[in-house]
């Protein structure tokens, strides 16, 4: 190989593995978006079926939390935990609201839209700041927080187990008696496993049961911004 070939070579390699670097450092943190909602909330489905859009947009991570206050309109939501009610409870003072509603959608924890209607939740995801807190990583049933600046000093880092995809679920009695309503990425279990105070940090994370994914939130406290997310 002529010396001109071999610096081509050399050349291209180099514009490879820088290119390859710069790939990796721009790549953009997920977006989470959360909506909240009620198979006994006859304002829901458009909202459910907007999340379903938005879920497999490359850096946004959707996920439904089914709340529990519509259950005494006569049907018991199959998803429903009081744990999520709790979590849509906790943002509303921040995000200006009295109490919580239905269908709500809230975008890195940081701003929030009814969701009910064309292009509302595409719109938020557009118009909110991206999560810019440490990196984060899921690998061997760890998860690893690097080192930063924790806001106040301190965040919670919440385990996320969801059913990936869209689950069909025929509703008998209440506001939505007779359909048939989907649900994209629907959270199963919510649990805080852990703080981080700005030091690099790793935490267990317990495996999914039943075929759900983790997902895992590094997120100021009392219904704050959320600093960073990962998946698996």
């Amino acid at each position: 190989m002529s010396r001109s070939c071999k610096s081509l070579v050399v050349s291209s390699l180099g514009a490879l593995a820088l290119a390859t670097s710069l790939g990796a450092t721009q790549a953009q943190p997920l977006t989470v978006v959360e909506l909240f909602t009620s198979q006994g909330c006859s304002s829901c489905p458009p909202a459910n079926a907007n999340l379903i859009k938005v879920k497999d947009q490359p850096d946004v991570l959707a996920l439904s939390f089914n709340v529990t206050y519509w259950d005494y309109l006569g049907w018991k939501d199959t998803f429903g935990r009081q744990e999520f009610t709790q979590r849509q409870v906790t943002y509303e003072p921040s995000l200006g609201h009295d109490g919580p509603f239905t269908p709500q959608v809230v975008v890195n924890g940081r701003a929030d839209v009814v969701g009910a209607a064309p292009g509302e939740i595409q719109q938020l995801i557009s118009s909110t700041d991206r999560a810019s807190g440490p990196s984060l990583s899921l690998d061997g049933g760890k998860v690893s927080i690097g080192a930063g600046a924790a806001p106040g000093g301190r965040a919670d880092v919440w385990l996320v187990h969801y059913a990936k995809g869209v689950v069909e679920v025929p509703v008998a009695r209440g506001e939505n008696t007779g359909r048939t309503l989907p649900h994209a990425n629907v959270v199963h279990s919510l649990n805080k496993i852990g703080s981080w105070t700005g030091d690099a940090t790793a935490l267990d994370v317990p495996a999914a049961s039943g075929g759900l994914s983790t997902a895992v939130l590094v997120q100021s406290p009392g219904g704050g911004p959320i600093l960073a997310a990962a998946t698996n």
